[in-house]
């Protein structure tokens, strides 16, 4: 358990890497092959009735770039550039600045400044403080030593934009709980509810918060470009917090009817090594005290976005108030970091444009509203009471995760679709895309759903069929709160 703890314990460090199964081995094996060989049947077939060659070749495009996203026999970030270069050059896009110019979206910007913001909160040591002080303050009792735990990560889903940082903050903390309290891994209820929410937490707080995950972030650029949405930092927030907050209240009740804590209740001692952390990291560093202003200034101003046009005659948007972030954290002096310390992901910055592009591209073409249409047709949706197909929607996008693992995939896959879908249907594109975005978050079934997951089960204090049995419920209880919310919240928001 000490080799967990220090594993864990080591900021910016990965989990380590997951052997891959033989499915997907072959996966990869054959993924290129396969890619190609749809690409060339899509491209050179007759173009089916009330399809247009452009849009031919934008299926031809994205299916052939989807391929390569979910079977990953090359990296996902240069499936992207291929997919970029091949839109002008076989005619996919009328005008290749459509495939360019995804690189310069708001968005992009957005999640750039979202790994600056995570490494000066990792750097500062703000994010350890922060919960360590939580803990030992309002931790008295097991049930809100649990409960100040959520809190803090949802908390942190404000400040940290990364599920993984997060994590790693949170788990050495939970072990030093543990291992005073003489918790044994794989026996102990409290540990398995600690970790167990630990992962749910990380989580369903992430969907409450556009800039927890580059994921959301990704989703909100397809609801904007695509469905003519204005979805904005509080937008977001305003929809999706209080779904995520009754999703989290009633798994944390649920949790003790799976795994029934009673008789372990001593806290005290572990309440001493926390504090004696907290002591360790000393007086409040420089560093931290700059992290603190630049995170307090950020989230005024993207909490005041929708009235600062009233008070001050313009508006800095999300993206301009998180490259301003960005920017301070990186000054000389004013700043904590240095440029290499900033530990942006070019890979997904680039893997991000790529997805734009062939989504946009297919979109523009009018080549998804054909597969749409086709899609309804066939399964009959048409009939279906609009209400049925909301529900439908979000369920299927809550459970998605058991497919694709990735969030970033999924959202590339699943939201254009679901726009797409809703067009189609004469439905609203904007509620149906933001309410699917809520459920991309909840990627908690399995270990290998995500890096959180895999963080959190190397502990040892739960097993797979202990997270499988916790999660399923999770999702339904977050599914039919997202749908009944779509019915009655997004109607207040007017959304």
């Amino acid at each position: 358990m000490a080799e967990v703890l220090t594993t864990v314990k080591t900021d910016g460090k990965e989990p380590p890497i997951k052997k891959k199964s033989r499915i997907e081995e072959v996966m990869k094996k054959w993924g290129i092959p396969i890619a190609l060989a749809v690409f060339l049947i899509l491209f050179f077939m007759p173009t089916p009735e009330g399809m247009t060659p452009v849009a031919q070749r934008s299926i031809a495009v994205f299916t052939g770039a989807l391929i390569l996203w979910i079977t990953t026999p090359i990296p996902i970030y240069l499936t992207s550039i291929a997919a970029i270069l091949m839109l002008p050059l076989i005619g996919a896009v009328k005008d290749q600045d459509v495939a360019f110019e995804s690189l310069g979206f708001g968005v992009i910007w957005l999640m750039v400044s979202a790994f600056v913001l995570t490494s000066a909160m990792m750097k500062s040591n703000l994010g350890r403080r922060f919960a360590l002080w939580m803990v030992t303050k309002f931790g008295k009792t097991p049930k809100t030593t649990l409960l100040v735990l959520i809190i803090i990560n949802f908390i942190l889903a404000f400040f940290v934009p990364s599920t993984t940082a997060r994590a790693t903050l949170m788990v050495p903390i939970c072990m030093i709980l543990l291992e005073v309290y003489k918790a044994i891994p794989g026996e102990s209820n409290f540990g398995k509810v600690m970790m167990l929410q630990g992962v749910q937490a990380d989580a369903i707080a992430t969907s409450g918060v556009m800039t927890a995950t580059a994921g959301n972030i990704i989703a909100v650029g397809f609801i904007n470009e695509q469905a003519g949405g204005h979805i904005g930092y509080m937008d977001w927030l305003l929809a999706s917090m209080p779904t995520a907050i009754v999703t989290m209240l009633i798994t944390f009740l649920i949790g003790f009817k799976l795994f029934s804590t009673k008789g372990e209740a001593n806290f005290e001692n572990a309440m001493g090594t926390l504090k004696d952390e907290l002591k360790k990291l000393g007086s409040f560093s420089v560093d931290e005290k700059k992290a603190s202003i630049i995170f307090i200034i950020t989230v005024i101003l993207w909490a005041t976005g929708d009235y600062q046009k009233g008070w001050f005659g313009f508006e800095i948007s999300t993206e301009q108030t998180a490259v301003i972030a960005a920017l301070l954290c990186l000054l000389p002096r004013i700043g904590m970091l240095t440029w290499k310390e900033a530990n942006i992901k070019w890979e997904l910055m680039i893997f991000a444009a790529g997805a734009y592009s062939v989504g946009n591209a297919l979109d523009k073409s009018k080549g998804a509203e054909w597969i749409i249409k086709n899609v309804v047709s066939g399964l009959g949706l048409e009939q279906m009471n609009h209400a049925m197909v909301y529900v439908v929607v979000i369920f299927l996008s809550m459970y998605s995760h058991l497919i694709f693992t990735s969030k970033t995939v999924r959202v590339t896959i699943l939201i254009p679709a679901f726009i797409a879908l809703a067009k189609s249907l004469g439905m609203d594109p904007v509620a149906l895309g933001l309410a699917a975005a809520m459920t991309m978050t909840y990627t908690i079934t399995l270990p290998p759903h995500s890096k959180v997951n895999t963080i959190y089960f190397g502990t040892g204090y739960f097993s797979v069929l202990d997270q499988v049995k916790y999660s399923i419920v999770t999702c339904f209880v977050g599914a039919s709160v997202i749908s009944l919310a779509l019915f009655t919240w997004f109607k207040v928001l007017g959304l």
